[in-house]
């Protein structure tokens, strides 16, 4: 037997010593499918390299991950640099990578496509979020850099189009390391500031990596975020970045992002003009309507014989007047006629005679309503009588008086023995008193119910 063992530890240290010494392990280019990837919460990538015919464990630390322009996936081919080496823990050996792109497009492409689609699914893009443009803005906020063609071509155009209008240049990194950053945070100084109506966010021309920053994740979140409705203008015409996709309005250009932002004031004065020339054309035509009307009103039939109107009224009160003096007259005469015939009568009757008649009229009047009240009063004292011999009858102190009483047990009157208990206290009411009693036997008649 061996006089000694190795350990497992010391038997994987000399394995990775042997890894670490072959050069051929170094910067090992290697092509491949991705598998089981796992992208840590630490930032560290863990997936496996395969092929048709093998496999090997690979680990991509979260320095050299940070750098990846795109998001790796299972199923895809990548190409891949990286050290193989021994990772001890376990005893095996793994691909530690360096640098990873995509076989056969490139990697800002695939992550251009990615934030794409996730973006999308989170409804950025949804045209229902689209803020419009005002149509005459005060303030044009600009955030692009301070150089370049882009700057002048959007201050010259604003100027030539719509000299009222204000400019506000936020300078802005618009290409390399923290122009994502950097743009973001304009957007969200110039909501802060609220001084601009609209946004321009855009850059000149350039390779798809000089225009990444408007591709990133940040940049599209802050536009979309934005209260001030952006315009993005970010270079040619056939670019296109995610900052196009969630901006309220993508230009081609950054002139012609100008051009929409602001009206041409060329425009809008032949359009003052052509208001103008209407309106004049409207008051024309409503004065000369007008004056046609008043004509056709002063020739009309009341205004030219305005006496034609009231006619009518004037014969009717004339005939009104007519009809007052006949009836006023007919009375007249009917109260004239009246008093003639009292006069005759006052001539045929002496005034003795007529003190006579009048007389015998007042003694007859009086007799009869003398005979009325001595009826009226008769009547009244038979009713009376009637009415005190009703009463007397239905006296219960008449009934007494022939030695009648009335019994009381707690104030009611008692009209059964079925109401009476023994040893129950009683009032007897007789005629000239009460009396007070006991009951000491109760005794039901016999033989005198009803058959």
């Amino acid at each position: 037997m061996p006089s000694s063992y190795l350990t497992v530890k010391a038997l994987t240290k000399y394995i990775k010593r042997k890894f670490d010494a072959d050069p051929h392990l170094r910067e090992v280019y290697v092509k491949g499918e991705l598998s089981n990837v796992k992208i840590h919460t630490s930032g560290h990538i863990y997936f496996t390299l395969k092929d048709d015919a093998a496999r090997i464990n690979a680990l991509m630390f979260r320095t050299h991950a940070s750098q990846l322009k795109f998001k790796p996936e299972d199923g895809m081919q990548v190409f891949i640099r990286g050290d193989v080496n021994v990772y001890e823990a376990q005893g095996s050996y793994q691909l530690y990578v360096l640098s990873m792109e995509p076989d056969g497009i490139g990697s800002l492409f695939i992550a251009f496509n990615q934030l794409k689609e996730k973006l999308h699914k989170e409804g950025l893009f949804n045209p229902n979020f689209k803020q419009p443009i005002p149509k005459f803005p005060k303030v044009i906020g600009v955030c692009t850099a301070t150089t370049g063609a882009a700057i002048r071509d959007i201050c010259t155009t604003i100027n030539r189009r719509y000299p009222l209008a204000e400019i506000i240049i936020y300078p802005t990194l618009v290409q390399g390391n923290g122009a994502a950053q950097s743009i973001a945070k304009n957007i969200q100084l110039a909501n802060e500031q609220g001084f601009a109506d609209v946004l321009i966010v855009g850059r000149g021309g350039g390779s798809i990596e000089d225009l990444w920053a408007f591709n990133e994740e940040i940049v599209a979140r802050a536009i979309f975020e934005s209260r001030i409705p952006i315009i993005s203008a970010v270079g040619h015409e056939t670019d296109t970045t995610i900052a196009d996709f969630v901006a309220d309005l993508r230009a081609p250009t950054p002139t012609a992002a100008a051009e929409l932002a602001v009206p041409n004031i060329q425009e809008l004065y032949q359009r003052i003009l052509a208001f103008q020339s209407q309106m004049h054309q409207i008051v024309r035509s409503k004065l000369i309507y007008e004056r046609n009307r008043l004509n056709k009103l002063q020739q009309s039939y009341p205004l030219s014989q305005p006496e034609r109107l009231y006619r009518p009224f004037t014969e009717r009160l004339i005939q009104a007047d007519i009809n007052l003096q006949r009836a006023s007259q007919m009375f007249l005469m009917k109260k004239k006629n009246e008093l003639s015939q009292l006069d005759g009568t006052l001539k045929i009757h002496s005034p003795q005679n007529a003190i006579v008649y009048y007389k015998k009229q007042l003694e007859q009047i009086s007799y009869l309503l003398t005979r009325t009240a001595f009826q009226a009063l008769n009547r009244k004292k038979e009713n009376f009588h009637y009415t005190i011999r009703t009463l007397q009858a239905l006296n219960p102190l008449t009934i007494m008086e022939r030695g009648f009483s009335v019994t009381y047990k707690d104030e009611k009157v008692v009209k059964s023995i079925s109401q009476l208990e023994k040893q129950d206290d009683l009032s007897i009411h007789l005629q000239d008193g009460i009396v007070h009693a006991k009951v000491i036997e109760i005794q039901e008649k016999v033989g005198e119910k009803d058959d």
